[in-house]
Formats: C-alpha cells, sequence, structure tokens
C-alpha cells in the first residue's frame, strides 16, 4: 500500500450520505491506504447502501453513542474486521429542534442535555470505547463549527460545539501520556444532512459565500476531509488541543 495513512486502520462515524464529511473522510483514506470501518445508528442500513460507493465496501458496526452497552463492545466489534485502531473520526451530532432555529432561551434542559450527549460528552466516550485499541501515534480528530461566536439559529448546538472544542483539549491532556492525540477540524457551512436540519441556516451559506477570502463551495466537503486525513497522519506527530479551521478564512476576518 502507498498514500499518507498507508497500512493505518481508522473508525469512521458519521457516514449518511454521499455529502457527508465523513464520507470524504472513509472514501479519501482508503484512497491512501487506509483500513476503515464504518459506524452507523438508526439507519444502519442506509449506511450499509452507502458504504458500498466507497473504493472499498466498508464493514459497518451499529454503534449507538448514548448506549453504555455498545461502547462497552465497540472494541470487540471492531476487532472482527481489524486487528486494531489508528485513528478514530468523530463526526457526530444532533440537536433536538427545540434547541435550534432561535429556541436557545425556551429549549427545556431534557432536550438541551440530548445535544450534550450526543455532541459533546459522545467524543470522550467514543475515544474511550476505541482506546483498548489504540497504541502510541494514535489520534482521535473531530469535526466541529467555529464556536468562539454565538451564531444565528445555531443555538444550543453551538454551546454543544463549544463544549467539544474544550472535551477536546481536555482528551489531549489525558491521553497524551499514552501517546493518542486528539485534534478538531472547524469546517465552514456544508449542505449535508445535518445542516437541512437548521432552520434559517441560508445564513450561514450567504456569509460564508460572500466573505471567505479564498471563497467557499457549500457542496464541497473535501477539503475539510483532507484536514482530517493530515490529523490522522504521521504527519502531524506533535499536534494535540488544536483546531484546524477549514472555512475559506471566514474566522479570521472581521465583521
Amino acid at each position: 500500500m502507498s498514500g499518507l495513512l498507508a497500512g493505518k486502520r481508522l473508525l469512521v462515524t458519521g457516514v449518511i450520505t454521499e455529502a457527508s464529511i465523513a464520507f470524504s473522510v472513509a472514501k479519501l483514506a482508503q484512497e491512501n491506504g487506509a483500513q476503515v470501518v464504518l459506524t452507523g445508528y438508526g439507519r444502519l442500513s442506509l449506511v450499509e447502501r452507502i458504504a458500498k460507493r466507497l473504493p472499498e465496501p466498508a464493514p459497518v458496526i451499529e454503534v449507538d453513542v448514548t448506549n453504555d452497552e455498545h461502547l462497552a463492545g465497540l472494541a470487540d466489534r471492531v476487532r472482527e474486521h481489524v486487528d486494531g485502531l489508528d485513528g478514530v473520526v468523530h463526526s457526530i451530532g444532533f440537536a433536538p429542534q427545540s434547541c435550534l432555529g432561535g429556541g436557545f432561551l425556551d429549549a427545556p434542559w431534557a432536550d438541551v442535555a440530548t445535544a450534550l450527549q450526543v455532541s459533546t460528552f459522545s467524543y470522550k466516550s467514543l475515544a474511550m470505547a476505541a482506546l483498548p485499541l489504540m497504541s502510541p501515534g494514535g489520534a482521535v480528530v473531530g469535526l466541529t463549527f467555529d464556536a468562539t461566536k454565538a451564531w444565528p439559529v445555531y443555538d444550543w448546538m453551538g454551546v454543544a460545539k463549544a463544549g467539544l472544542e474544550s472535551a477536546s483539549r481536555y482528551l489531549a491532556l489525558h491521553l497524551g501520556k499514552q501517546g493518542i492525540r486528539s485534534n478538531l477540524v472547524a469546517a465552514g457551512p456544508l449542505r449535508t444532512i445535518a445542516a437541512k436540519s437548521i432552520p434559517g441556516f441560508d445564513q450561514f451559506e450567504d456569509a460564508w459565500t460572500e466573505r471567505a477570502p479564498l471563497g467557499w463551495n457549500l457542496t464541497d466537503s473535501e477539503p475539510a476531509a483532507r484536514a482530517c486525513l493530515a490529523l490522522l497522519s504521521d504527519w502531524f506527530p506533535a499536534t494535540t488541543g488544536e483546531i484546524v479551521h477549514v472555512d475559506g478564512g471566514y474566522h479570521a476576518i472581521g465583521a
């Protein structure tokens, strides 16, 4: 095998459609020499169908990141396909409708708690479930949306992403002594299934396409996927707790 990830074994979550950043990660990872195992939950048959569209059909295991039994059994399920892991990609996020679209002041705690568990706490949960399979040099990479600002309509998902960014830094702190890195990629807005669930998401689209210094393609997930691959590779051996922006430079300019 040849390529940036030659010989590496990856667990990739969040593949739902071919527009998913996670799909681009899985596709490019295989093209660069990696073995890929996918996870899915709820719509497993859909993930299995999408998995067949990769360069090499990838196995799919069921993982609900809020289910302790699923997490406890993850290592054994993965071992059915590969003998270890060199990287984990966390591309998981969910918030009930009450938490999005301007409902910040009214969203009930039960819904907020769901958003935080699925979108934030699961980063740590998934990493710990995969840890028995990992060795020094391994990497966990997650996807965020710049949480340094309060965005219109993003509401509690913005809070969840801020928590994710902090959780990644703490994971970097606590897993560093085991040689495991934790980094995030902050992608600009993309027309994914997740984006379509956010009322008023077009406000992000207009801002990015008009103001990003490098321009921004709302339908091209490959730039974000390439950043994920770089962080999973051996080319960032001393980088952890970092957030790499892949947003056309939007984050760097003033309002």
